[in-house]
C-alpha cells in the first residue's frame, strides 16, 4: 500500500514535517526576541553600552594626554637625560600622535590584549586579576551588610511612623549620611583594632588562605562603606513603605479583608517598595567598584581604587585605560541587571503592559 494511503488525513509527509519542525526551532529565538520584554531590554542595553564604554575610554585617553609632564619622565625620574627620555618614548610609542596611539590601543583591546604596564612591563590583565577580586569582594560585602540591616530597620520604622523605632532609625540615618566613610573608618579602627584588638587594622588575606582570616581582614573596611549605604537605604525604603501604607488602595483592600498589619506591611507594601531601593543599589554598585580608593588606602587593600590612583600618578596609561573599561562595564552591567530584575518582579513589565 502506498504512503499516501497509509498516511492519516491532514498529516503532512515525513519529508515535509521534518523541515517544518526544523524551521520552527530556528524561528523560536526570533519569536522570543519579538515577544519577551526582558530580552528586548537586555539587547537594547547591551547595544547602548557599546558607545558608553567606547566614550569612557576615549575621554580617559584624552585626559591622560592633557596631564602635564611626560610618562617617560615619570618612569625615569627627573634626573634622566633627554636622550634617555627620547629613547624610552620611542620604545613605548609615546612619540606617536595621540589618535594613532588610541586606535592602536583600541584595536588591541578588541582582541583581548590590554597591553603591558609602562612601569614594570607586566601584563595589564594580570594586574586586573589581582585587584578586581579585592574590590569586588569589598563592595559585595558592603552591600550585603547594608541591605541585611537596612531592610528590617526600614520595615520596623515604617510600622509606626513617628514612633520610637522610627525616630531612632531616622536619627541614626541622618548621622550616618553626615559623616564621611573615612572618618567612620577611623572610629572603627580605634574601637576594634586599637582598643579591643579583635580585628586587624590593615592588610588583606586572600580567600585561598582561609575564609575566616579573609573575613576578619574585610570586616572593618566593608562596614565603613556599608554604614553610609545602610543609612541611605533605610531612609529611602522607609519613606516608600510609609507612602504605600497611606496612599495605595490595595493596602486599604487588604486591611478591609482582615489581613494582619505585619502581613500587609511585609507582603504587600514592602514588595512594591523594593523598586526604589533596587534602582539605588543598581546605580551605586557599578560606581562603587572604583570609588573605594580612600578605604582601600586606609586599610592597605590592593584593590582597583588604590591601583587606579597609583597608575594615574605614574602616568601608566594602559593600566588606567583597563581600569576604566572594567568600571564602565560594571556600571553598564549593574544597570542591565536592574532592568531585568524589574521585569522579574513586576508582571506588567514582564508581559509588556504599561506600568501605570
Amino acid at each position: 500500500m502506498s504512503d499516501t494511503l497509509t498516511r492519516s488525513p491532514g498529516r503532512p509527509p515525513r519529508s515535509q514535517s521534518r523541515p517544518n519542525r526544523l524551521a520552527g526551532l530556528l524561528d523560536r529565538p526570533a519569536r522570543l526576541l519579538g515577544r519577551s520584554p526582558a530580552v528586548r531590554v537586555a539587547i537594547t542595553r547591551v547595544l547602548q553600552a557599546v558607545p558608553v564604554v567606547w566614550g569612557a575610554t576615549f575621554i580617559t585617553f584624552c585626559l591622560m594626554n592633557l596631564l602635564p609632564g611626560n610618562a617617560a619622565v615619570a618612569l625615569l625620574g627627573d634626573d634622566a637625560t633627554p636622550e634617555q627620555v627620547a629613547a624610552l618614548s620611542a620604545r613605548l610609542n609615546l612619540d606617536e600622535p595621540f589618535l594613532i596611539r588610541y586606535l592602536q590601543w583600541l584595536g588591541n583591546a578588541l582582541t583581548g590584549d590590554l597591553g603591558n604596564s609602562l612601569q614594570n612591563n607586566e601584563p595589564v590583565t594580570a594586574i586586573l586579576g589581582r585587584a578586581l577580586p579585592v574590590s569586588l569582594e569589598l563592595v559585595v560585602l558592603a552591600f550585603a551588610l547594608a541591605l541585611l540591616v537596612a531592610v528590617p530597620t526600614a520595615v520596623v520604622a515604617a510600622k509606626r511612623p513617628g514612633g520610637f523605632a522610627d525616630r531612632i532609625g531616622m536619627q541614626v540615618s541622618m548621622f550616618g549620611l553626615s559623616v564621611p566613610n573615612f572618618v567612620f573608618a577611623l572610629v572603627l579602627v580605634l574601637i576594634f583594632a586599637v582598643g579591643l584588638r579583635v580585628l586587624p587594622a590593615v592588610g588583606y588575606v586572600p580567600i585561598a588562605q582561609g575564609i575566616g582570616p579573609n573575613l576578619r581582614a574585610m570586616v572593618l573596611p566593608a562596614t565603613a562603606i556599608a554604614f553610609a549605604l545602610f543609612c541611605e537605604y533605610t531612609r529611602v525604603l522607609r519613606a516608600d513603605i510609609v507612602d504605600q501604607m497611606l496612599r495605595e488602595d490595595y493596602i486599604t483592600t487588604a486591611r478591609a479583608k482582615g489581613v494582619g498589619s505585619w502581613q500587609v506591611l511585609i507582603r504587600h507594601a514592602l514588595r512594591n517598595s523594593v523598586f526604589s531601593l533596587l534602582t539605588i543599589v543598581g546605580l551605586q554598585f557599578g560606581a562603587l567598584i572604583g570609588s573605594t580608593v580612600i578605604i582601600e588606602q586606609m586599610f592597605g587593600l590592593p584593590g582597583m581604587g588604590q591601583g587606579l590612583l597609583q597608575a594615574i600618578n605614574s602616568r601608566d596609561i594602559p593600566v588606567v585605560q583597563a581600569y576604566v573599561v572594567v568600571m564602565a562595564c560594571f556600571v553598564v552591567g549593574a544597570n542591565l541587571v536592574t532592568d531585568l530584575l524589574y521585569a522579574v518582579l513586576d508582571p506588567r513589565i514582564r508581559h509588556g503592559r504599561p506600568a501605570a
